[in-house]
This record gives C-alpha cells, sequence and structure tokens, in this order.
C-alpha cells in the first residue's frame, strides 16, 4: 500500500462520534448543512458521488471546509471512474458501501485513502490484508449492535464506521458495542438532533 490508512483515519476521527453524509443535495444545501455541522464542532462529512452531477455538491463543501482546515470524503466510491471523479472536486478520501480491491488501490495511487464497506468476517480480514485498519460498516442497522461485539474478538485492531440506519437515540449504544464513529445523513439536517448529538 501506498499509504498508511489507519494513521489518516486515526487523524481525521480523532475526538469525532458522528460523520454527516449528504446524498443528493444540492450545492447550496450541501455547503449550508456542513457549516452548521461544523460550527456545532462536528467535523466530518462525506458527499457521495455515486451518480454524475454530485460531484459538484462534493466540490463546493471541499472549498468551504478549506479554510476552516477540514477535510471532506467522497462517498460511494465504487469504480476508478468514480476515483477520478472525487480527486478532480478535491476529496481528502474516498469511502465505499463494499470492499473492491481494485478501487482501494486505484483510490491510494491517487493518493487518497479508502474506506470500503464490509459486512461479513470475511471482508473485515480481506481489508485489513490489504492494509486497512478502518472500515465502514454497511448496513450498520440491519447487521445490528452485537456484529460489532462479535468482530472483536478475531479483529481487535480494526476499527469501524458505523453507517446506514442509525437513529440518533442509537449513537451511544452502537458506540458502546464497538462503532467508533457513526455516520448518518437526513437526521443531522434537523438541528434538534445535532444539539442531542453533542449534549
Amino acid at each position: 500500500m501506498t499509504l498508511d490508512q489507519g494513521a489518516f483515519f486515526d487523524r481525521l476521527f480523532a475526538g469525532q462520534r458522528v460523520m454527516a453524509i449528504w446524498r443528493g443535495l444540492p450545492a447550496d444545501e450541501t455547503v449550508a448543512l456542513s457549516e452548521r455541522l461544523w460550527d456545532a464542532g462536528v467535523e466530518l462529512v462525506e458527499v457521495p458521488i455515486g451518480r454524475p452531477g454530485q460531484e459538484e455538491a462534493l466540490a463546493a463543501a471541499v472549498k468551504a471546509a478549506a479554510p476552516r482546515g477540514h477535510l471532506v470524503g467522497a462517498g460511494t466510491v465504487v469504480t476508478a471512474g468514480h476515483v477520478e471523479r472525487a480527486a478532480a472536486a478535491g476529496a481528502a478520501y474516498t469511502i465505499a458501501p463494499g470492499l473492491n480491491p481494485e478501487v482501494l488501490a486505484a483510490s491510494h495511487a491517487a493518493g487518497l485513502p479508502h474506506l470500503p464497506g464490509v459486512a461479513t468476517a470475511s471482508e473485515v480480514g480481506l481489508a485489513r490484508e490489504l492494509g486497512c485498519t478502518w472500515v465502514k460498516v454497511f448496513p450498520a442497522s440491519s447487521l445490528g449492535k452485537d456484529w460489532f461485539k462479535a468482530m472483536a474478538g478475531p479483529f481487535p485492531d480494526v476499527k469501524y464506521v458505523a453507517t446506514g440506519g442509525v437513529a440518533p437515540d442509537e449513537v451511544e449504544a452502537y458506540r458502546k458495542a464497538g462503532a467508533a464513529v457513526i455516520g448518518m445523513g437526513s437526521a443531522l439536517a434537523d438541528p434538534a438532533n445535532i444539539e442531542k448529538l453533542l449534549a
């Protein structure tokens, strides 16, 4: 591997509990929601680019984040073409819902740390073999909290970002079960939920 994936995400996720995922929103709304979170102390923002045109919102978020010193990630990166679009938009890292060694290699070749998605012990093991000590667990709500407890035994050094269906009221329960960071989307557009998560 050309990048130390673990060290990058250790720094990025340090002190953070949640990651905002702004999927399919216009650029101006993506920036406005991101700025509200940044002002509240939530630094992590992912903008999925699985569909053509979504990189416009990613680029806008990257530009808005720069003066604050924050990094924005590109989500739903499942092809080498997505990696190219993420890099062109200024993303600092890439995220995928699944584990594809070719996408991982393409992302690292572009100088972008990659957070692959996993849902099974086999995928966690393969990700670890490929040098990834941080992975995205998707869909987290379907897998459940016990999944994280089960993985702690065989993979004690792997850290998890739980994404997909976790409600604001469940964040602490998932973190206690073993998830380091919780990714969530529309729930974070509600100021009441932001206050609840930062309480």
